[in-house]
């Protein structure tokens, strides 16, 4: 929301503005959506305080404190020269939202990071005769965060065992880790388009590392295929939030 909206909504409820803002300010209610909704909530909050507040005398250090916090915010803005009246409850409307508008900026500016979402557990593979020695090399190099010796480790697994989806996965998972996106995109794409138990995993994984990339539209675009039985799912519906 533009900050100017929030005097507009004051002078609407005051009845300070013109009949011709006035008619101006409902049509856009009824155009948009959004400020109807701001418009709703603030005069939902207004409407609290003023029942809540209105009859009680504050105290003068509460209504001082309020007084600087929306005289020093109002100040900023290139505000009508109409003076707004602004009762003891107005005041602490009006400090909710420098904080509403503050929370809203801070969110906008704040883009999620791959950090916050890819969280997994230690691994523990499935031990196979012979390569038990390397299996053992590939996971606990996994499981320290050494995601190069790692990666060497699952890349000769694979040559003995090319279609073992599980090493496939956290191989990919080693090299998004390593920023090496094109190798692990490739084994991720094959892993999304099989019927293995890590299909779905390999598109959160996918949606991952383009959000690694800062690649925002295709990682959206990615976590919407993710489906509702996935492990994933709801981890993909708040980063689908975030990012829209």
């Amino acid at each position: 929301m533009n900050e100017q909206d929030y005097i507009l909504f004051e002078n609407y409820l005051l009845g300070d503005l013109s009949e011709t803002e006035k008619n101006a300010f409902e049509t856009r209610l009824e155009a948009d959506p959004k400020f109807k909704d701001s418009f709703n909530t603030y005069k939902e909050l207004s409407s609290f305080l003023e029942h809540k507040l209105g009859n009680e005398e504050a105290s003068t250090a509460f209504q001082n404190n309020l007084k600087n916090i929306s005289k020093t915010y109002f100040e900023k803005l290139d505000a009508p020269k109409k003076v707004v009246r602004f009762k003891i409850w107005k005041y602490a409307v009006a400090a909710s939202v420098v904080l509403l508008i503050g929370i809203t900026i801070f969110n906008k500016l704040s883009s999620p990071v791959y950090e916050d979402f890819a969280n997994y557990n230690s691994i523990s593979l499935t031990v196979r005769g012979e390569q038990d020695a390397l299996l053992k090399t590939a996971e606990n190099a996994f499981n320290t965060k050494d995601f190069a010796k790692a990666e060497e480790a699952f890349k000769s697994l694979i040559l003995i065992d090319k279609d073992n989806a599980e090493l496939q996965f956290y191989r990919a998972v080693a090299n998004v880790e390593l920023n090496k996106y094109e190798t692990a995109e490739r084994l991720l794409s094959s892993l999304s388009k099989g019927q293995s138990a890590y299909k779905n995993k390999a598109i959160w994984y996918l949606a991952l590392s383009h959000l690694k990339q800062k690649d925002y539209d295709a990682c959206l675009e990615i976590l919407k295929t993710i489906p509702e039985d996935a492990d994933d799912y709801n981890k993909a519906q708040k980063l689908i939030k975030k990012l829209e």
